[in-house]
């Protein structure tokens, strides 16, 4: 159930926030805005599609994301020009467990697939499908364009990371009755459980070392943010964040290795609906809770993006961001953490979300054009 719940949170989670009047940021803001280079449809926008949740390749050179027709679902690799190199659509064969690969508009069995994670390289990646099976498992797309499956268990399997300097891939797996973090041998196939608990832990993401993982822990409505700080030693307790009661979410280590950030549903005015980022010393040096963790917080009155987490740019000073603004149709704005600065990133389109920052500072994002969801680039001046 944990996956299920985990995507309809990513779906659903920002569309239920009510309109509330705004948080003011701290500090507050000057009124200016920044002016991109050039914003520009991903693809030639069309009607009857929403494409979502892109993830650049490590080098820039590929972005993959989520095309959704109707109940179908499929991934599509990308060059940033629009060239598509690979739709992947996936369908389990009546017959055996094998799966077999469908070119989109082949089947007409629904197969949901989703949660991409790219390999150091860049050269595959590792997504969750269903198979039109309804139970979620791992699948590897390998560097000949075939697609095996990694992993084949009852219970469902997602929430995949791959690390960034090895073959190896975090993920979550209900198979002991919650969610715990399992860390998958590419090449071999060997699982080793992370961790054990009552309570779920979700959405794992390792350290740009490849030695670290972040993730949240906790129950219904008050996650903490948690820590293995060497994945070798398994036995080794875990680290805390944070620990307030909160809610914490979606973890996002900067790229130097410094920083986490991620979503708090913490507000001055104690709305539980207002969401911010918080961004805090990845060694745990930093507060726990109360006033000292509340300082930490560098945007306000955000719209969350649970699939993905908060967008670091490469110089681990900026995060790029949508401001729950209905009026302003959810702008994008741009956090600069040495300046102290929220600032609003012109795009001029409306109800965007989905965030992800390439290796060199290229902006994908979701908006919708005529009520279809449509991806967009964008870049910025030097």
């Amino acid at each position: 159930m944990w996956v299920v719940a985990g995507i309809i949170a990513a779906l659903g989670l920002a569309e239920s926030i009510a309109e509330r009047q705004s948080v003011e940021d701290l500090p507050q803001e000057p009124k200016s805005a920044i002016e991109p280079l050039d914003v520009r449809p991903l693809m030639p926008v069309e009607s009857g599609r929403n494409d979502s949740n892109p993830v650049w390749s490590p080098s820039g050179s590929l972005i993959a994301f989520e095309r959704s027709r109707g109940e179908r679902k499929e991934i599509v690799i990308a060059r940033p020009d629009g060239t598509v190199v690979q739709s992947i659509y996936f369908q389990l064969s009546e017959t055996s467990r094998e799966p077999k690969f469908f070119f989109p508009g082949v089947v007409e069995d629904v197969s949901y697939n989703a949660g991409i994670t790219w390999s150091p390289a860049g050269d595959r990646l590792v997504f969750m499908s269903n198979g039109g099976a309804g139970n979620y498992d791992l699948y590897l797309r390998e560097r000949d364009g075939k697609t095996v499956r990694l992993t084949d268990h009852k219970e469902k399997d997602g929430h995949a990371h791959w690390s960034p300097v090895a073959d190896q891939l975090v993920f979550v797996s209900g198979r002991t009755g919650k969610g715990d973090i399992y860390l998958l041998d590419v090449a071999t196939r060997a699982v080793t459980r992370l961790t054990w608990g009552g309570n779920p832990y979700l959405y794992p993401q390792w350290s740009p070392d490849g030695k670290k993982i972040v993730m949240i822990h906790g129950s219904n409505e008050n996650h903490d943010i948690y820590l293995i700080e060497d994945v070798l030693k398994t036995g080794d307790a875990l680290k805390a964040l944070t620990g307030w009661t909160y809610d914490d979410l979606r973890p996002v280590w900067s790229p130097d290795g410094r920083k986490v950030a991620f979503y708090s549903n913490y507000s001055p005015t104690g709305d539980p609906r207002v969401w911010a980022i918080l961004v805090v010393a990845a060694d745990g040096s930093d507060p726990l809770q109360g006033e000292g963790l509340a300082a930490k917080v560098v945007a306000t009155d955000v719209v969350p993006d649970v699939e993905r987490g908060p967008a670091w740019m490469p110089d681990s000073n900026r995060i790029v961001y949508v401001r729950n603004a209905e009026q302003e149709y959810n702008p994008i704005y741009i956090a600069d953490l040495v300046r102290k600065t929220n600032l609003p990133l012109k795009t001029e389109t409306k109800m965007n979300h989905d965030v992800a920052c390439s290796a060199h500072g290229v902006i994908a994002f979701r908006a919708q054009v005529n009520q279809w969801d449509q991806l967009f680039l964008a870049r910025l001046r030097d």
